[in-house]
């Protein structure tokens, strides 16, 4: 079996072939990262950083990363740490930004809580990082369009959230779909900020000119997102090392496409570098369109071929009596706009990202607390 340091490796020479194009376009010039010790940074990072393994010094990409690093820094960040090309900056997004900040020709808003467990815990603090943290790169970005080296590209993270529970006649779903989302539920807070975001993106694209683009990602699993997120796969691979069965909180009905985080951070890339300002760009995957109580036997079946795993699916209880409220049915993009205007062609299929996934949780069992 291989270890995961081996899958981290794969994936990273997986995802600097496939962004060949776009890292050199970004070669010799700076990128600002928020949330950067999060889950899509964990990729976002390494993978800049790999590819300046490939490159002359004329042709690296400097890599800047701002994170309130509340649960500390992550020991595959502190790794790099040293790494000439990788500035790591102690910065709370809904803070002013330092007034030392320099000048970033590529920007990826990454910053901000995605957990459900956490944002519902958490809504005021969720729509200020999703909001205030925006803001504040948006002005600064303008406030560069008079350096000699202005803001070239710039990323915001919304959401498929942004969608809502949609209607069966809008799934799969277009980025046309405006949506059918409650603006006072347990998650409005993530999904109206996430809306209101894309609103704010809009309009100073427009208004300044600014190469502002939008991702609306579609469930993205594997390396990078804890064991401790909450998030439901890894919230299975902690009953699996754990030596429990896997626990359900729902039915096991509702479906969801899963796109597998190497995939996912190629379009997102993507979408920096060659995305049309003011546009939403769906990243994920179109099928397969599965159960949640499909995904958990097959994460089941993995575990049992790779680590003997003696447990099974079992349904439980969750503690939190809005577990469930807003959680839309199915979730399902269309990703031809994807397609054809960044080339974006996600190839890892399920079986062979949760086998990758699981052999990383293996080896990354600990994990802080969110």
């Amino acid at each position: 079996m291989e270890t995961a340091n081996e899958i981290v490796q794969k994936d990273l020479n997986y995802i600097c072939d496939n962004l060949r194009e776009e890292f050199t376009i970004m070669g010799g010039k700076s990128l600002l990262i928020t949330g950067g010790a999060g889950f899509l940074g964990y990729y976002l990072v390494q993978s800049a950083l790999h590819w300046n393994t490939r490159v002359g010094d004329s042709k690296k990409i400097r890599v800047t990363v701002f994170d309130n690093y509340i649960r500390g820094v992550p020991k595959w960040l502190m790794e790099l740490k040293n790494n000439t090309y990788l500035s790591l900056i102690t910065q709370n997004m809904i803070e002013s930004l330092p007034s030392s900040i320099g000048n970033f020709q590529f920007i990826i808003h990454a910053a901000g809580i995605a957990s459900p467990k956490y944002y519902r815990l958490h809504p005021i603090e969720t729509m200020d990082a999703n909001i205030t943290g925006l803001r504040n790169l948006l002005d600064y970005s303008v406030k560069q369009r008079t350096n000699e080296k202005p803001v070239e590209g710039f990323l915001f993270y919304s959401s498929s959230e942004i969608y809502g529970d949609p209607n069966p006649e809008n799934i799969p779903t277009s980025e046309e779909y405006r949506g059918y989302v409650s603006c006072t539920g347990p998650r409005s807070c993530y999904d109206e900020s996430k809306r209101y975001g894309e609103t704010l993106c809009v309009n100073f694209s427009q208004q300044y000119s600014l190469p502002v683009k939008i991702a609306r990602p579609f469930n993205n699993y594997g390396p990078g997102l804890k064991i401790t997120d909450t998030r439901v796969l890894p919230d299975f691979a902690r009953n699996i090392f754990s030596g429990n069965d896997i626990i359900m909180y729902s039915d096991g009905s509702p479906t969801r496409t899963f796109c597998y985080s190497a995939d996912a951070i190629i379009g997102y890339y993507k979408i920096l570098v060659k995305g049309r300002p003011g546009e939403s760009y769906n990243i994920g995957v179109e099928v397969p369109e599965i159960t949640m109580l499909e995904i958990a036997k097959k994460i089941t079946a993995i575990a049992h071929d790779l680590f003997a795993y003696k447990g099974s699916v079992k349904r439980g209880i969750s503690g939190e009596s809005d577990y469930l409220v807003d959680n839309p049915n199915r979730r399902c993009p269309i990703i031809t706009k994807a397609r054809k205007e960044l080339g974006y062609n996600p190839t890892i299929n399920l079986d062979e990202g949760l086998r990758r996934m699981m052999v990383w949780y293996h080896g990354n069992q600990e994990g802080e607390e969110a």
